[in-house]
Parts: C-alpha cells; structure tokens; sequence
C-alpha cells in the first residue's frame, strides 16, 4: 500500500540529505520519482543539501496543482512510483491535500521532507496538515545541539545576530551564513531566554546573566 510519510526535525537534522539519499535508493532499483521544492537556500527549481549535494526539482508555488501536475505527467505516458517533497513545512494545506489525494487515488508513495514550528514555536501551514494527514510520522534521529550542548528543539530567527520572535513566517536564510537575516537551532531554554551563541559569549562576560536578578 503506498503511504503518505512525513519526515521531521529541527533545522540541521538532515532532511534534505535524507530526501536526496532515498530519492538515489529508489532510482537505483528502478522506480521513477517526481522531487518538489519550495524556497530552497539554493534557490528556484534545486533541493539541496548542507553538505553540498543538490538536483533539479519542481518549484513549487501558491497556485501549484501538485496532484494535476502529477497527473499529466502519467497521462503523457511519464511513470511516477513515489513523490519527495522537501520543504514541506512551505506548501499550503491544499498541497498537503494533493499529497495526500496522490497516495490514495493514485497509489503514488509520498515522501514529505519539513520541519514542524517556526522560529516562533508556531506549527506551519503545511507541517499541521501533515500532521493531521501522514499515514506516519518519522522524527529523524541525527541529533542537533543548541551551542549549550543540549538537544536542540527550537529553530530561531536572528536579524543582525539579536534574535527575534516576530515577523513572518517564512523568510528565507541559512544557518550557515551570518547574514543580515540567519537562522539557529537552541534548546528550549535558550530559545525562551533568547539566547543565541553570539549572546551567550556577552552574556560570560556580564555580571547579570541569570534571570529574575538571581544571584
């Protein structure tokens, strides 16, 4: 039975590693796949990975059929075993829906590929319908660190390395690169006291680094 499979973790986690690798294993024996993107660091039309690996892919927009697109591509006499989707947490809930619809009317196995909250603790969109939707929920097991040494939970959102909890939702960045607008993955302890790896270096240096005056 084809299943509908959302992949999950914090930035870092290796996802979209993850989506190239089973993309590769399945291509390996035979099956032809369909990869769709959205808002990929690298840019329009490319999954790619931290550690350098990339592939063209489907742009995937507000007004995408998803589930139409798949469907003329078989009725042009294209084969379509499985679908990966990366960036899953970008796509709208009627996305999510297509997805969904591919696997059950289609037979297609469904690959999503996203992470669950923004840097707000907020689930996206597209993550909750997953959510709701996914015949399973697989939590990737690389562990990410917050800069304490802590399992990283929370994706954070820098501007000028302060980090914020407001804005929208969706602006793209990379942990990667200290840009104007960089993303970090902390613990939930420093994601509630907003405290950063740059800050945390500021903060050794202060007399008052612990909360409520405590001494």
């Amino acid at each position: 039975m084809a299943e509908l499979v959302f992949f999950t973790g914090t930035m870092d986690s290796g996802k979209s590693t993850l989506a190239l690798q089973l993309d590769h294993n399945h291509n390996a024996r035979g099956r032809a796949g369909l990869i769709f993107t959205r808002d990929d660091r690298a840019g329009s039309a490319t999954i790619s990975s931290r550690l350098g690996l990339k592939a063209a892919a489907v742009e995937v927009e507000d007004d995408t059929d998803l589930l139409n697109h798949v469907v003329q591509m078989m009725s042009s006499g294209g084969k379509v075993d499985y679908v990966v989707a990366d960036e899953a947490q970008f796509y709208t809930e009627d996305h999510i829906e297509q997805l969904a619809r591919m696997v059950d009317e289609l037979s297609i196995d469904v690959y999503a590929f996203g992470i669950t909250t923004d840097f707000r603790t907020r689930l996206f969109p597209g993550s909750k319908r997953l959510i709701e939707l996914a015949d399973r929920i697989e939590v990737l097991q690389v562990q990410t660190l917050c800069w304490c040494g802590a399992r990283a939970t929370h994706n954070a959102r820098t501007v000028g390395g302060e980090m914020v909890v407001e804005g929208e939702q969706v602006v793209v960045g990379d942990t990667a690169v200290a840009d104007e607008i960089g993303y970090e993955v902390l613990c939930r302890r420093h994601h509630r006291r907003r405290l950063t790896a740059a800050r945390s270096g500021a903060a050794a240096l202060s007399p008052d680094t612990l909360p409520f005056g405590a001494a």
